[in-house]
């Protein structure tokens, strides 16, 4: 029997025209569909990696999508990266298994060409600052 990866099951549902494209876990080569369909005006769209933090869960991301094999080089990974998230939300489980925001980070291109750039919106001390950038439309415009 043919074996159905999460990638397959990415790619196919990328052919059907979604809206939204929501993937429980990256945690392979599928990390290079979801990048492709985030930068490709699937706004709205979410999933979930572990890592130990945001700035991780960026490394991560670009780790899996350079695994993927497709040579992309990783200045461009990382250029992608910035311009198709736009926040990162971290979880963190406390003691009685309850999870909770730690910490809510909004996703940049670093000036210097270094990579992608965090700045926390909301943070162990509760809001820290408000986005640089007003959030994207998501959905189908409201007739006046």
């Amino acid at each position: 029997a043919h074996e159905v990866t999460i990638r397959d099951l990415v790619r196919n549902a990328l052919r059907m025209r979604p809206d939204r494209l929501v993937i429980g876990e990256v945690r392979g080569a599928e990390a290079f569909d979801l990048l492709a369909a985030l930068s490709t005006g699937h706004d709205g769209s979410l999933s979930t990696v572990h890592a130990n933090g945001a700035p991780d869960a960026l490394r991560r991301l670009e780790t899996l999508v350079l695994m993927a094999g497709v040579g992309v080089p990783p200045t461009a990974v990382r250029e992608q990266l910035a311009g198709a998230l736009d926040v990162i939300v971290h979880l963190e489980r406390d003691a009685t298994g309850r999870r909770s925001a730690a910490e809510v980070v909004e996703v940049g291109w670093d000036p210097d060409g270094a990579g992608c750039s965090v700045r926390t919106l909301v943070g162990a001390r509760g809001v820290v600052a408000r986005p640089s950038h007003p959030p994207r439309r998501v959905g189908r415009p409201v007739a006046a």
